[in-house]
Parts: structure tokens; sequence; C-alpha cells
């Protein structure tokens, strides 16, 4: 049974700690985690949780205790990982358009290394040549993802080494007898469609003949989430099931075994999480009928930055009958969360629920305003813990440093 925090338990917990607050549920998380491993169980897989899309350090070691391990996009996330007890063999990083001083400090710390630019790469293989395998993220110009902002496997994209130039990769290897352990590629987010990944694998399938020390490829990330009732996210058994038949004609074409490994981010953590706000006012204009709560692009940018949706629901008044509302924020910008919503009749001080919260809500979050982040709170074994707690004015001074 899916795992999900009733309308009752959400209005306990923003009574006890206020709002605005992300909630997050740490069973949900385990059971996301358990649909990966059950669905790609035909095949030698491990998966890396992105923890970009969340990287508080108790999800961080909640995730840990569950048995997945961790992908980072930086050096501080990185170190995070370190610090939430992770062990370097199970820590991935992938660099982007990073100084190389950062890979040299991702390789003090002994983890999985992707290297995403030629020169880059030139640098690695020039300093440490074949003392430390890495992996190159390839760039596979596939278009895939929700919408151009979210996807970053296309021909104009600037994340990965573009696979037309294979050849500067392989006279890198040959001037530094660099060791080449992983191939990866990450096409985009919201990825539904199973193909998109077997066009993917015959990539790098293609490639794979020209790095004999190959033992991973990576297939990056992007699963599908449904966001809307009805919508379906990614079939992971079928995906599962083909990855499997694909692995296992790899190990018969080219004679060896290599594991496979996947970084959901979005998956693991979006649907165990919440955005509770509370509406401060409710303003007639014209046809339109707004609830301002009090929250805003500040706390949840995703609905502006890439149109991403958010099923909202008054938590306060589960079962009164619907309106139409727009849903909007506190800021000074236009920071609308939904138009022309149907919900249960509103009223000033109604708790109003986002769900799929977990995934690039506060990791995204600022103080623009001068206005605070929110709280965090994680639901474990049925109790509420505050893993983030309240802003005070001197959070907004952290760091500034008055010559005036």
């Amino acid at each position: 049974m899916s795992q999900q925090l009733t309308s009752e338990q959400l209005v306990e917990i923003a009574d006890r700690f206020g709002t605005p607050l992300y909630v997050y549920h740490a069973e949900k998380i385990k059971e996301q985690y358990e649909k990966l491993t059950a669905a790609f169980e035909g095949c030698n897989a491990r998966f890396f949780y992105a923890c970009k899309a969340l990287t508080n350090i108790n999800i961080l070691k909640y995730v840990k205790s569950i048995g997945c391990n961790v992908d980072c996009s930086s050096l501080n996330e990185v170190l995070l990982a370190v610090r939430a007890g992770f062990e370097s063999n199970r820590i991935l990083y992938t660099s982007n358009n990073v100084a190389f001083c950062e890979i040299e400090g991702a390789k003090e710390q002994g983890v999985h290394i992707n290297i995403d630019s030629l020169s880059n790469l030139k640098k690695f293989g020039e300093k440490f040549s074949d003392t430390y395998p890495v992996g190159i993220r390839v760039r596979p110009n596939i278009m895939a993802g929700g919408n151009l902002k979210i996807s970053t496997g296309h021909s104009k994209s600037k994340f990965g080494i573009p696979l037309e130039n294979i050849d500067s990769v392989l006279q890198i290897v040959k001037d530094t007898n660099l060791r080449i352990r992983t191939l990866h590629i990450h096409t985009g987010s919201e990825i539904k469609d199973v193909e998109v990944f077997a066009k993917g694998i015959e990539v790098l399938f293609d490639i794979a003949k020209f790095f004999p020390h190959l033992e991973v490829i990576d297939l990056g990330g992007g699963f599908k989430v449904p966001y809307k009732p009805g919508e379906k996210g990614t079939d992971i058994q079928a995906l599962g099931k083909k990855v499997a038949e694909e692995f296992n004609l790899f190990e018969k074409l080219y004679g060896k075994k290599v594991e496979v490994w996947f970084e959901p981010g979005k998956f693991i953590v979006s649907e165990a999480g919440y955005l509770i706000t509370q509406v401060n006012v409710l303003k007639q204009s014209g046809e339109t009928l707004f609830a301002g709560v009090n929250s805003g692009l500040n706390h949840l940018i995703r609905p502006m930055f890439y149109g991403s949706h958010h099923e909202i629901k008054n938590i306060s008044n589960a079962s009164g009958p619907e309106k139409e509302y727009t849903v909007v924020g506190n800021i000074c910008e236009t920071d609308t969360f939904a138009e022309d919503r149907m919900l249960n009749e509103v009223s000033e001080g109604d708790y109003l629920a986002f769900y799929n919260a977990g995934a690039y809500g506060i990791e995204m979050a600022s103080h623009y305003n001068s206005r605070f982040k929110p709280q965090e709170i994680l639901v474990i074994d049925g109790e509420a813990k505050l893993i983030r707690k309240k802003d005070v004015l001197e959070d907004l001074l952290m760091n500034q440093v008055e010559v005036l």
C-alpha cells in the first residue's frame, strides 16, 4: 500500500510547528527506493540518490540507512555525504563545468568521479594517469525530458562531452594512460518513455568497445513522477525488464559483465514531501478569486521556474464544496502557484498543502524579500521531528560584514 500522510496528520503538524513548513515522510522514501530495487533485481544495478533534490543531513542519513548510495553534483554535496556517514565507494560525483580543483577535492575523498569535459579529462589524466579510474559523462544528442529547461542530453546542452568528440577522449586516454571505468549519460528529467533509456543504452554500448577497463554503464536518472490525478510515471517494471535484457546481450557481445547505475533524485523524495502553507487573504478581482498564502517563489520556485504542477489541497476543509481559486504567494514578484484551481472552499487561516514537494523545494529556496525559509519536518515511525529550525533575523545577516 502506498505511503501517504493524511490531511489530519498534516494539520496536526502545522498546528504544532507553524507554517510555512516542509514535511517529509521517511517511509515513503523507503517505499520508492524499494520499488527500484525490486524492478531491477534482474540485473546488476546500483542506485545513487541524486541529493541535489534534497540535501538535509537527516535525509542523507536516512537514505544511507535504507541501503541507497548517493550521487553528488558539487564538492560540498560530497562533503555532506561524507558527514552523513557514506563510505567513499558509495558516493558518486559528477562534475559539471567546474574548476579542476573541485575534481581534485573529490578525488581526495576517494569517491567515484565522472568528468564532463575534455579539458578536465586531460588535466586529470596528466596528473593521475592510471592511478585513479574515472568515468566520462557523454552527451548522447538525445532530446528527452518534460521541457527544454530540464532536458540535458540534446545537441545544444551544456552537459557532458559531445558524442562526436569521442576520438578526442580516446586520444587523451592514449596519451595519459587514463583508465575509463564508467560511461555515463543523463538525458533529462521527467522521462516517461522507456525507449529513451533504450536509446541511451544503444549509444553507450556502441562506444563501449573502445574502453577495455569498462566496469560501469551509468544511465543517470530522470524517472517521471506523476503530478496530476490519473497521470502515469515511468513504468519502472518495464524499464527494469528492458535493462536486464539489454545488459544480458552486452555480456554476450563483449564477454564481460558490467554494472548498471542509476541516479534517481526526484523519484525517491518528491512524493514524500509536502509544503504546508496558510491562507493570509482572499481577494476577489473581477472573475478571479485569489487565495494568497504565506509562502511564495522564495519557498517553491518550480511552478514559476519551469511550469511544474503541484496538487494543492485545502487540508483544513477536506470535504467542503469546491470553488475555483488562483493560489498566489506573498512575494513582491508574480508568484502564481496555480491558476483557476478547484479547491474545497477556502477561508482565511486555512492550511493549503502542496503535494510532490520533496524534490527541489527547500533546495531552491531563498531569503528573497528578506523572508525566512520554511522549517523542515521528518515524519518517521509516526513521529514528527524537527530537522530545520525556524529562521531568526540574525540568519538574514549571517556572513554579512558590517563596515559602515
